[in-house]
């Protein structure tokens, strides 16, 4: 495959999850606040069941297509931007499993908690501002 090609699909899946998680930050997260808590639950079950099937594989195929866009390009872009690139993917997937993931987790075990909502939309601007900065920086090498 072509670096250009690469590159490509690469900004293909960044656009799609940086499209997904400002959605996610600016509309589902801030709405679980206006669900009453005898309907959080049953309601919170649905919207993480759901976005698994629209966040996952596109997760997984970043992650993979990142590590390749680092090594294929290890000397073909500038200054490490194929690293730079994986490691923003890097940093989304951390902060999902060890701050969003536990957010979602106490959420599940406790029902609706405005504490730990507010603190699932606070952090999730880590994983925001990480996929677009990785957008961005796929752009800029297209460019």
């Amino acid at each position: 495959m072509s670096l250009r090609l690469l590159l490509l699909l690469n900004f293909a899946l960044a656009a799609y999850l940086t499209g997904l998680i400002w959605t996610v930050q600016v509309v589902h997260y801030p709405g679980f606040a206006l669900v009453g808590k005898a309907e959080f639950p049953r309601y919170h079950a649905a919207h993480t069941q759901r976005m698994s099937y629209v966040v996952l594989v596109p997760m997984v195929l970043e992650l993979a297509l990142a590590a390749w866009l680092a090594w294929a390009g290890r000397e073909a872009l500038p200054r490490g931007a194929g690293w730079w690139s994986l490691g923003l993917v890097v940093f989304v997937w951390a902060v999902t499993f060890f701050v969003s993931v536990p957010f979602h987790n106490r959420l599940e075990a406790n029902g609706y908690d405005y504490i730990t909502i507010d603190g699932l939309v606070r952090t999730n601007w880590l994983r925001t501002l990480a996929w677009t900065a990785r957008l961005t920086l796929l752009g800029w090498l297209l460019k």
